[in-house]
């Protein structure tokens, strides 16, 4: 029988997870199809959870900019998604729309490989949105003590429209600090935190093909006082070498971007979905496809 899943977001044009779902119901002889769908709204959002619950599509993604309101449309909500205070998975389980987070668990595995699997003391995440607080609980399950989590609009001060969000961070237990650079007397915690972190995270959009501002995050960093033993951790994967990654390799460090983590997520969601083992390195080999298809139309005369 033929199931629908779909991805739900804005813009989501650029999403690579199709041909990754396609290659798992293809490699298990599955006639399923997975869709995205652009929702600029919330109205638009609230649609796609409406044909969950009428059985019109069998499982949903969530990503940016919805995944805080996808947590919010749910009947009930797994301690995944509870951690994080957002949810990218939906399930429907007996008329029961089910929230889920697979991004945190995804990066926390993902991060405690590129540590080596040892314990880390300090951590740094970039962002502020769904992606950060995930990250926030990813760096928790890789053995991080101590988390701190800026934004590139807390320049001066947390904004007042931001409070709820610095709220979601403070009860994952993360320390809030300003955006800047050394010499900046309010940034001083940022840049102390950076230069002892043995996790630096970067969860915003900035870098990703369309947004750009791949500058601002790079720049943030004082790359010549690093931690040599740090790992850095960039989410996105579209570009494969956004500027804050090509910066962390010129500077010898380990870092890696997101597609490693776009891809498990996706197979943590597959298996919620299907209750089933995902298929990993045929999602695997879809995506570095879809990757390199994707940059090299966009280099293309």
């Amino acid at each position: 029988m033929t199931k629908t899943f779909a991805l739900v977001g804005h813009p989501v044009g650029h999403s690579l997870s199709p041909q990754i779902h396609a290659a798992a119901y293809a490699h298990l002889a599955l006639p399923y199809e997975y869709l995205v769908v652009d929702c600029p709204t919330e109205y638009a959002a609230a649609a796609q959870v409406q044909r969950l619950r009428d059985g019109e599509i069998a499982g949903l993604n969530f990503t940016v900019p919805w995944k805080r309101f996808a947590l919010n449309q749910a009947d009930a909500i797994d301690e995944s998604a509870r951690a994080t205070g957002a949810a990218n998975v939906l399930c429907c389980v007996g008329g029961q729309v089910v929230a889920h987070n697979t991004d945190a668990p995804a990066l926390g595995r993902l991060l405690r490989q590129g540590r080596a699997n040892r314990d880390s003391e300090t951590a740094v995440v970039l962002g502020s949105g769904g992606a950060a607080l995930a990250a926030v609980v990813a760096c928790r399950r890789a053995g991080a003590r101590r988390v701190y989590v800026t934004a590139r609009k807390w320049q001066e001060e947390v904004p007042v429209a931001d409070w709820a969000k610095v709220e979601d961070f403070l009860a994952l237990g993360a320390i809030p600090c300003a955006w800047g650079t050394a010499g900046n007397p309010r940034a001083e915690t940022l840049v102390r935190a950076l230069k002892d972190a043995d996790l630096i995270v970067q969860s915003t959009s900035a870098g990703m093909l369309g947004v750009g501002q791949g500058e601002v995050v790079r720049d943030v960093i004082p790359w010549g006082a690093l931690n040599r033993e740090v790992f850095l951790y960039d989410v996105v994967y579209n570009p494969a070498r956004t500027p804050f990654l090509k910066a962390a390799t010129d500077a010898g460090l380990n870092a890696e971007g997101g597609l490693s983590m776009l891809v498990l997520q996706a197979a943590l969601g597959f298996e919620l979905w299907l209750g089933t083992s995902a298929p990993l390195e045929p999602m695997k080999s879809a995506a570095e496809r879809a990757l390199y298809r994707a940059v090299h139309a966009e280099v293309a005369p």
